[in-house]
């Protein structure tokens, strides 16, 4: 007698759980202090805002909030995320951007209309888990290229690609600005080399900037997309990926895909069978909220926070750590990522931190190869300058314990 579980395919039989998320569920816990979750601090959503521009977005366009819409998107959104690229440096058509439900369905988006199994992607070393199932569920034979402080070590790239026994890439994933996990940020001269490869080797350079707008320090970098007009031939080449989740509400489910004319139209086909249109009451209430400059307005308390809060945790590594890991520091965004200078699996250490109450995530669920065992990415997001100090706390008592 057949089993249904039989029919599941095999792609998705050793894709896994997610563990930042079953890492999410502990949040719950009495007492824990969460370093794990890359979640925005809920107390910082700018909720009068958003149902200000939700009942405006009702009263105003009932129709286009309740009915079915255009695959692409509500015009009037799309025509406000070109306007906040170019506000960014970064030129844009409405036509050019495609709403998605959060920036990993444009990727997904991309993998099945650019990638058949058995093609190669690159992507960063360490990087996003999110990509990493996409591409491993799409048969994909990922390439990794290793970052250090200052994010994609392109001389890596480079040499990766002259290599004769390399697959030629058709994609790279890169997230240049404050990377998940590293919070690394790349250079104006490495987006300008990555561009002059991709022209070179011909790959779709994918953009992936969610943390962009979370700069609490420094200057801001150029997108590599606001770069293709210094490097001639680049611009086909690029695809950039943005998101309305860490800037006004993750719950919202709305990204967008900025991407040439030859990418965009069979990523729109895609989306028609994937989920027919992103909701048009969710991008009608962005649109609002745009439309009213309140995210221009809020951005400033996010970032106060989010500075106040990464400060709390360097001060805190410092006190408890410094002498055991080693951590960036980064200028934004929401993670630091860390490495045990011993050398000690850091999901050793996991079950030691439990008990005393932190969580953090194991370095070792970033890699698509070449794991570094004893890594970690803290998250400073969520949790108060006071919980992070005790997290970190506790944290060095965690590593104490491993070492007893």
């Amino acid at each position: 007698m057949r089993d249904p579980a039989s029919f599941i395919a095999p792609a998705y039989l050793n894709v896994g759980e997610s563990l930042v998320r079953e890492l999410s569920k502990l949040m719950s816990v009495p007492g824990m202090v969460s370093l794990a979750g890359g979640y925005p601090g809920p107390e910082l959503f700018d909720r009068d805002g958003v149902r200000e521009a939700a009942d405006a977005a009702l009263r105003d366009m009932p129709v286009a909030c309740l009915q079915y819409g255009p695959t692409d998107g509500l015009p009037g959104v799309r025509e406000a995320v070109s306007k906040l690229l170019a506000a960014r440096g970064t030129r844009c058509s409405p036509d050019d951007v495609l709403m998605t439900g959060g920036s990993q369905q444009g990727f997904d988006l991309l993998v099945r209309t650019l990638l058949a199994p058995g093609d190669a992607a690159i992507v960063e070393r360490p990087t996003y888990t999110g990509p990493l199932r996409v591409l491993k569920v799409a048969g994909v034979r990922t390439l990794t290229v290793g970052v250090d402080a200052h994010g994609l070590d392109v001389d890596e790239l480079e040499t990766l690609l002259r290599d004769a026994a390399t697959p030629r890439p058709k994609l790279l994933y890169v997230v240049p600005t404050f990377a998940n996990p590293s919070g690394a940020t790349m250079p104006r001269a490495r987006r300008l080399k990555l561009l002059a490869l991709a022209v070179e080797h011909g790959f779709v350079i994918v953009e992936d900037d969610p943390y962009g707008q979370l700069r609490f320090d420094g200057e801001h970098e150029p997108h590599v997309a606001g770069l293709v007009d210094e490097v001639p031939g680049s611009k086909p080449w690029v695809v950039h990926l943005g998101s309305f989740s860490k800037v006004i509400a993750p719950g919202l489910r709305l990204g967008y895909t900025v991407a040439p004319p030859d990418i965009r139209r069979p990523l729109v086909l895609a989306k028609q069978l994937d989920d027919i249109s992103s909701p048009g009451f969710t991008q009608a209430t962005v649109q609002r909220y745009l439309a009213a400059g309140r995210l221009d307005a809020h951005l400033p308390t996010i970032l106060g926070a989010y500075r106040e809060r990464a400060g709390a945790m360097r001060d805190a590594i410092a006190t408890h750590l410094a002498d055991r890991v080693d951590f960036n520091i980064p200028q934004g965004g929401m993670f630091m990522w860390g490495r045990l200078r011993d050398g000690t699996s850091t999901r050793a250490l996991l079950p030691h931190a439990i008990e005393e109450k932190v969580t953090f995530v194991p370095g070792d669920i970033y890699y698509a190869d070449r794991a570094d065992a004893a890594t970690m990415r803290l998250s400073f997001s969520t949790p108060s300058p006071e919980q992070v100090r005790e997290g970190v706390a506790r944290l060095g008592r965690a590593i104490a314990r491993l070492h007893a």
